[in-house]
């Protein structure tokens, strides 16, 4: 059966409590329909949806569905299933909607659908996509361009990962995060499209990291206006079109920084356009990677129109996303910062970051590698990343979808560091380890359930 979106009335989520699903639950909520799910597992991220009025349900039971959707067959047309591909195809809920006549539908294809006659900025990349997109629509917000937004984060601006413009019901000008997983992205139609990096990931769908690039070209070719890559990749995209570059440091690039300094740990950088040069702006953010974001950003901006002067105070003015070099802990005598990093690239993005921020301090990492899969595939790279910590703290690898795959372990990683400072702790021993440590510099790192430790050590650390 086949879906008339206008008609919805009841939105049932199965792994509502994922960032991108949990941002459509709360469009879905704000639009005034019955929303409800089911997640594997309580975060505070799903007990802010339940504090929203959201139904939801930790055990995979059917009689746990609301008895609204499964009163058949009366309402059906006016039910929609959103589904992640994460949740296992044996699920018995998920089983239960594909065996009867509902209309089940992914998270990118129920985005898709909502952006579909929008004005829509999709910002795609391995890394820096989160970013990116959530500062782009801070500019604008600030800009008075009234977006909305489905970001992949938390904003520290506005304490959600869901804008939504003043009029809801008018999606004129979207800013959407464009998730290659599953080549999610594959379901937009961006008239400005963003590619901040192809560095390879997810091979457990793509296989190797020619077909993930394939899928970035065609993305690249579906968006309708404006496409914009940093300079590093343009040869790796086979879009069709001419594309804007941007770049942190190559001037040949349409878009790019220059005379960037750190003054009392806040960087400062002019960005140069195409048609004149931004001097002396102030990012709110750490990390030279994110200078590279902001120059994404602006590019943005500039290709919509945007004044200087708009960009230039949100660029001050933003707090970036929790989780994203995220600071807990800012003294004189301790630092502790938490981060999502997952990938090599983003491990040593994050403790560079911090080396630069804080030369001649010993850098404290504990690090939750995400995937068994990931784990195998980039195993030199990630022990060369680790190995730019002063003190390594490996936990187990988180399998979030996936079984264990022998012989990938935390060990594996362990053995190939040159870092000779380097230890496994177990989860339940993690802050009695802490606790014997001074420590300096700390940063949490990984996209696992390591953000559960993150409130339990900063308190630990300020007793």
């Amino acid at each position: 059966m086949e879906l008339d979106f206008k008609n919805i009335t009841q939105v049932y989520f199965l792994g509502i409590g994922g960032i991108g699903m949990s941002a459509l639950a709360r469009y879905f909520n704000a639009m005034g329909m019955k929303v409800s799910g089911y997640d594997k597992t309580p975060t505070k991220l799903t007990d802010e949806l339940i504090a929203e009025g959201i139904d939801i349900h930790f055990d995979d039971n059917i009689r746990l569905i609301p008895v609204s959707i499964k009163q058949l067959p009366y309402a059906i047309e006016n039910i929609l299933i959103v589904y992640t591909p994460a949740i296992p195809k044996e699920h018995s809920e998920l089983v239960y909607f594909k065996e009867g006549e509902f209309v089940i539908k992914k998270r990118s294809e129920v985005l898709g659908m909502i952006t579909e006659n929008s004005n829509t900025v999709a910002v795609a990349g391995t890394h820096g996509k989160t970013t990116t997109s959530t500062l782009i629509a801070h500019i604008l917000k600030t800009a008075n361009l009234d977006p909305s937004a489905f970001l992949g984060g938390i904003s520290q601006n506005y304490n959600t990962n869901l804008l939504l413009s003043s009029s809801v019901t008018n999606n004129n000008l979207v800013v959407v995060e464009a998730d290659e997983y599953d080549r999610s992205f594959l379901t937009l139609h961006p008239a400005i499209g963003v590619i901040t990096s192809v560095d390879p990931d997810h091979l457990d769908i793509y296989g190797n990291e020619k077909y993930m690039q394939e899928s970035y070209s065609l993305f690249s070719r579906q968006v309708t206006s404006k496409l914009i890559l940093k300079k590093s990749i343009v040869d790796k995209i086979d879009s069709g079109k001419q594309a804007i570059t941007y770049s942190v440091n190559e001037e040949d690039a349409d878009y790019f920084a220059q005379n960037i300094r750190i003054e009392n740990g806040t960087y400062h950088y002019d960005v140069v356009t195409p048609i004149s040069i931004f001097t002396d702006l102030t990012l709110g953010l750490p990390g030279l990677h994110n200078v590279e974001n902001s120059v994404a950003a602006t590019a943005v901006a500039c290709e919509m129109g945007v004044s200087e002067e708009n960009i230039r105070e949100a660029l001050r003015s933003f707090g970036g996303v929790k989780r994203r070099f995220d600071y807990q802990i800012k003294t004189d005598s301790l630092v502790y910062i938490d981060d999502y990093a997952h990938h090599p690239e983003e491990l040593k993005a994050a403790i560079n970051s911090a080396k630069e921020m804080y030369p001649n301090r010993k850098i404290t990492g504990i690090f939750q590698p995400h995937l068994f899969s990931r784990t195998r595939d980039f195993a030199d790279d990630f022990a060369r990343s680790l190995d730019l910590l002063d003190e390594c703290i490996l936990m187990e690898i988180y399998p979030a979808r996936e079984l264990p795959i022998e012989g990938v372990s935390s060990k594996m990683l362990l053995d190939k560091m040159k870092l000779t400072n380097k230890s496994i702790v177990q989860k339940d021993d993690l802050l009695a380890e802490l606790g014997n440590k001074k420590l300096d510099v700390l940063l949490t790192l990984g996209a696992g359930n390591i953000d559960m430790f993150v409130e339990p050590i900063k308190n630990s650390l300020l007793k």
